[in-house]
């Protein structure tokens, strides 16, 4: 047979010399034995790491004693009978091996070498993997997958946009699509009523490790349907991904509503493969004598807590640490009570009345040698962000999320978010600012609060979110151009602002446009979590840093001034030495859907 690949180690062995080859499939063990082949022995002897070869030779099964169960060819070899040297290479920046820890920056720079290894060839395979069965599953449901334009018009979704100067426009400039949200939606006026895209998005904003300056989502909409549509359509498409490409058969979605889930884990992306549920300490504290707990109450505020099992036994400076970690978070304190067999500890413990400790133990359901840790605000979102963040934290650090087996559905904790607020009161601003889009639809039985009480107004929206990420985001759609314009009267945007920003889709909306809604996961987090990656630039073949910087290509530079003349630029910035172009590439400093 005949294999071609690179040279993934050599070694020698009494006069015998063994290459393990490597390509796409894997490693296989190559056998140079002068007595088979004196020419290709010969050769072998100048191989090097990544060294690319071709070689043909004989299959035969490892003498007894030799088999590598730690290789899917463990048990055989090939017994060359010549070798042709390809192309030679120089010593690589870093071993390409999975064992090896390669700083990420390094990785980055030399990504062509990075993919060679078998880690980041499964991560790519099992993406292909994914998105062949998502386009299966909605080829075979009657959707029609339509590309939308790269270029188009600035609109308000969020975040920045990337703007691309338009040369034969001079001052006007184009923006990449931060989503194909308006597209899609013009696609449901046009009659197409099921419609799909695997998109590519562009969002300029602060990074993290979800979130890339250009990703990818699967963007999907539906005409005359209603959430319940679109939720049972999406589940089916999960389960299906997990079934053809996982080997897994996944239960039905819970569903919670946004109230709920801030209510118990204190986000809207809970993680529910373990406890640690917030719980409510407010009537166990009503009328307490200790200041800071009355003082929250009286103002409308709460006190909730989580357990951290066993965690009674940690050290003062560990506490502290804990108390530091609230305050960044943006509590006035925490407050920590460990349940030790002598009794409560804490630096309120001489203040709790006897019925308070009972009320304690009791609404926490903590046990001996638990710690309780505490907020109190006149915020309620301050509460749900400390705590529930904290509950992420510590689970991950005292590895209390369960070790569950992959190929099982317990591993796999999808969840329905649902209901949730229309507004968030922005308290810098003192104002209500929209959670979703300006198109999300209203449920109907919270419209009559729209001038009144905007904390009362619930959006006909949708999350879908796993192991603790967001995975999409979609809504039901306001197709009624009255109340289109009763909800950009909310906004504070004038019809001529409208006018100028949303206008082509406004002008669609007189000819009869159909109730539709839809959905756009995030591709790059969907992948990242089936591979078990906590990092979604471990999925995407050529990623950018933190700092939105390709050190591959050095991208982004400055550009010619004949290129910005022709543009109609002028740059304001002074030409400067650039962190990321040429050769200084290697000292660059290091989704979901529809809402940003």
């Amino acid at each position: 047979m005949e294999l071609c690949g690179w040279v993934h180690a050599r070694r020698d062995h009494g006069g015998v010399t063994f290459i393990d080859l490597r390509d796409t499939s894997g490693l296989v063990q190559i056998v140079f034995n002068p007595e088979t082949s004196r020419g290709a022995h010969d050769a072998a002897q100048d191989l090097r790491a990544e060294y690319c070869v071709r070689v043909s030779g004989q299959v035969r099964a490892r003498r007894e004693g030799t088999l590598n169960p730690k290789l899917a060819t463990g048990e055989i070899e090939v017994a060359a009978d010549s070798l042709e040297l390809l192309s030679s290479a120089e010593t690589p920046p870093f071993q390409i091996d999975d064992l090896q820890e390669t700083d990420e920056l390094l990785r980055l720079r030399y990504r062509y070498l990075d993919l060679r290894r078998e880690r980041m060839q499964s991560n790519l395979k099992l993406r292909h993997a994914i998105i062949s069965s998502i386009r299966r599953f909605f080829d075979s449901e009657g959707f029609v997958e339509v590309e939308t334009p790269m270029l188009t018009r600035a609109t308000p979704e969020g975040a920045r946009d990337y703007l691309v100067p338009a040369r034969v426009h001079p001052g006007s400039f184009y923006a990449l699509p931060q989503s194909p949200q308006l597209f899609k939606q013009l696609l449901m006026v046009a009659g197409l009523d099921r419609y799909y895209q695997i998109a590519r998005c562009f969002r300029d904003e602060d990074l993290r490790a979800d979130r890339q300056p250009d990703f990818t989502q699967l963007d999907m909409e539906m005409s005359f349907v209603e959430a319940e549509d679109v939720l049972e359509i999406t589940e089916r498409m999960f389960t299906q991904v997990w079934r053809e490409v996982m080997g897994v058969e996944l239960d039905p979605f819970p569903r919670l509503t946004f109230a709920e889930a801030m209510e118990r884990y204190g986000t809207d992306k809970p993680d529910l493969r373990y406890g640690m549920e917030l719980s409510d300490l407010s009537p166990a504290f009503a009328g307490s004598a200790i200041k800071i707990f009355r003082s929250v109450l009286e103002g409308g505020g709460s006190i909730k807590a989580i357990v951290l099992p066993g965690g009674a036994g940690l050290g003062r400076k560990e506490l502290d640490g804990l108390v530091d970690e609230a305050r960044a978070l943006g509590a006035g304190g925490l407050i920590w009570v460990a349940v030790t067999s002598e009794g409560l500890k804490s630096p309120l413990a001489k203040l709790f009345t006897d019925q308070e400790k009972a009320g304690l133990l009791q609404s926490s359901s903590a046990g001996e040698g638990d710690l309780v840790l505490i907020v109190a605000d006149a915020r309620d979102r301050v509460v749900y962000k400390v705590l529930g963040a904290l509950r992420t934290r510590l689970a991950q650090r005292f590895s209390l999320i369960p070790d569950t087996d992959p190929s099982t559905a317990e591993a796999w904790r999808f969840a329905w978010i649902v209901d949730f607020p229309w507004f968030d009161y922005n308290d810098e601003a003192n104002q209500w600012d929209p959670i979703h889009h300006p198109f999300t639809g209203v449920v109907e039985d919270t419209l009559q609060y729209l001038e009144t009480d905007r904390s009362k107004v619930l959006s006909k929206s949708y999350d879908i979110t796993l192991n603790g990420w967001e995975l999409a985001s979609g809504s039901i759609r306001i197709h009624d151009v009255s109340m289109q314009q009763r909800m950009f009267d909310a906004l504070g945007i004038s019809k001529q602002e409208a006018e100028e920003k949303f206008g082509f889709l406004l002008d669609a909306f007189r000819f009869g446009p159909p109730p539709h809604g839809g959905i756009a996961p995030g591709i790059d987090r969907i992948v990242a979590l089936a591979a078990g990656e906590g990092n979604i630039r471990e999925v995407i073949a050529f990623p950018k840093t933190q700092s939105a910087g390709d050190p591959l290509t050095g991208a982004p530079t400055p550009v010619d001034e004949d290129q910005l003349r022709a543009l109609h630029l002028r740059s304001t910035i002074s030409p400067q030495f650039n962190a990321n172009s040429g050769s200084n590439r290697g000292k660059n400093e290091e989704g979901s859907g529809e809402r940003p």
